[in-house]
């Protein structure tokens, strides 16, 4: 059966009870077709990403057990580690109340890195907060060293970010 034939995994929303204590997946996605996603390790609870799925993704995310996210810097669905080998393999899949952010639990294969920069997570600096920090800001590493070299694994393809 091809996914365009199959079943939706998702419910339509028919009420706010039904969204909020019903037992049904019924995904709000955005204006754009996305939903918010955190990933973190499964078992340290360190955040490693934030993404965004569309409904494909999600459905994919579900049905293969592994992380995929919708890029919206590169308009296309990736499989989380398919060019890196740092795939996202799924612990736990949980929605937020209203059903509008997902929250993944993750274990992620080879040296356990997340971030395309090359750190075990995306979130690998600091912000100054609680004080006058002056502009601009100076933010701080909490990791200092990479746990993989991008080059290597992605060779001299464009950074997805775009400034």
């Amino acid at each position: 059966m091809t996914e365009t034939n199959s079943p939706s995994v998702f419910s339509e929303r028919t009420s706010i009870e039904q969204v909020e204590e019903g037992n049904v997946l019924a995904p709000k996605f955005d204006s754009d077709g996305l939903i918010p996603v955190v990933t973190t390790d499964a078992k340290s609870g360190e955040l490693l990403m934030h993404g965004f799925m569309n409904a494909e993704a999600l459905r994919k995310t579900i049905q293969q057990g592994e992380a995929f996210y919708w890029s919206r810097s590169r308009k296309c669905l990736w499989h989380k580690g398919a060019t890196s080998g740092l795939t996202q393999k799924i612990v736990e899949l949980r929605i937020d109340d209203d059903q509008d952010a997902v929250w993944l639990r993750v274990e992620v294969a080879g040296n356990g890195a997340s971030c395309h920069v090359g750190y075990r997570s995306c979130f690998y600096r600091s912000v100054p907060v609680g004080q006058d920090a002056g502009a601009p800001l100076t933010l701080t590493f909490k990791e200092t060293e990479k746990t993989f070299d991008p080059k290597k694994v992605y060779g001299d393809a464009p950074n997805p970010t775009k400034l």
